[in-house]
C-alpha cells in the first residue's frame, strides 16, 4: 500500500493533469509532433505529467516512463493508475546512462527544508560542498539507483521503433543520449530535451555544445520557444541555467501532423 505522502503527491499530480495546470510552455507543441500510435520514451518521468500529455495528444501512444527516484517512482505508478493508463504507460525504476549499472541519486534539500526532487541528478560519488552549482541548498539526500541504457533496454523489451523521446535529467543528458545512439541512428525520433549547461559542465564534465554536436552530426534541426514564438536555432539560448529544445530530423518531416513543426521543416 502506498504511503500517505506518496498518495498526497500523486493526488496533486493527478489533479494538476486533469486541470492542465503547471505544464511547461512547450507542452502544447506535443500535438504538432505526435499522432497515430507513437512509441515514446519519457526519461526523467517524475510524476508522469508529460506521459499524461502524450496519451491525451495521441490516445494510442505506448510510453515507457523511466524514473530513478524511489519516491517519485511510487508517485508515478499511482498517478498512472488513477488516470487509467496502465495499458499505455509502463513505469521503469531506473536512470538512463551510457552504461548499465548503479549510480547515486543526489536530491538537494531546498532552503525551505523541502526536498528538491525536481533537481535530483545521478552521480558516481557524493558531491563535495553544495549539491548543485546552480542552486542554494541546505544539504542533500543520497540513494542508490539502477541505471540502464535506452538502447539495451529497448532491445531487451523488443521495442523495435521509437518515435519520440522526452528527456529531463538535470545534466545527464549527454550520457543518456550516448546510451541511445542506436535508437537515434535507426529511428531518428523527435526529441524534446531539457539542456543544463552548468550541470553538464560542473557535474558531468561535458557541455551543451557537445549535446548539440550529437544532434548536428545526425542532421537534426533544433527549435526553441522565444516567448510564445517557436524559432529555429543553431545555438543554445545564453544566460539560462536550463531550457527545453526540440530536435526534429528532416527524414521524418513528411510524417509530422499538420502544424507548426511540419510547416517549419518544409521551409
Amino acid at each position: 500500500m502506498p504511503s500517505l505522502r506518496v498518495l498526497g503527491h500523486a493526488f496533486r499530480a493527478w489533479r494538476r493533469n486533469r486541470r492542465w495546470a503547471k505544464h511547461e510552455p512547450e507542452t502544447p507543441y506535443l500535438a504538432d509532433l505526435l499522432s497515430g500510435a507513437p512509441v515514446c520514451l519519457h526519461v526523467g518521468a517524475s510524476d508522469g505529467r508529460h506521459s499524461y500529455v502524450m496519451t491525451q495528444v495521441a490516445p494510442k501512444a505506448k510510453i515507457w516512463a523511466f524514473e530513478p527516484s524511489a519516491f517519485a517512482f511510487e508517485v508515478l505508478k499511482v498517478a498512472i493508475a488513477w488516470h487509467g493508463l496502465r495499458d499505455q504507460v509502463t513505469p521503469v525504476h531506473a536512470a538512463a546512462g551510457d552504461q548499465p549499472g548503479e549510480l547515486l541519486l543526489v536530491t538537494p534539500r531546498k532552503t525551505s527544508g523541502r526536498m528538491g526532487r525536481a533537481y535530483a541528478y545521478v552521480a558516481e560519488t557524493r558531491p563535495n560542498g553544495p549539491a548543485r552549482p546552480d542552486l542554494e541548498d541546505t544539504g542533500m539526500d543520497i540513494q542508490p539507483t539502477p541505471v540502464i541504457t535506452l538502447d539495451a533496454y529497448c532491445a531487451e523489451q523488443g521495442i523495435d521503433r521509437v518515435d519520440f523521446i522526452r528527456m529531463d535529467i538535470e545534466g545527464a543528458e549527454l550520457k543518456a543520449l550516448k546510451g541511445a545512439l542506436a535508437i537515434l541512428d535507426r529511428d531518428c525520433p523527435h526529441v524534446l530535451l531539457e539542456i543544463h549547461p552548468a550541470m553538464l559542465q560542473a557535474r558531468f564534465g561535458a557541455s551543451g555544445d557537445a549535446v548539440l554536436d550529437l544532434f548536428r552530426d545526425r542532421g537534426y534541426r533544433m527549435f526553441a520557444l522565444n516567448g510564445d514564438r517557436l524559432e529555429e536555432r543553431t545555438t543554445l539560448v545564453e544566460g539560462l541555467p536550463w531550457k527545453d529544445y526540440f530536435f526534429i530530423h528532416p527524414s521524418r518531416a513528411a510524417r509530422l501532423p499538420d502544424g507548426v513543426f511540419k510547416a517549419r521543416m518544409a521551409a
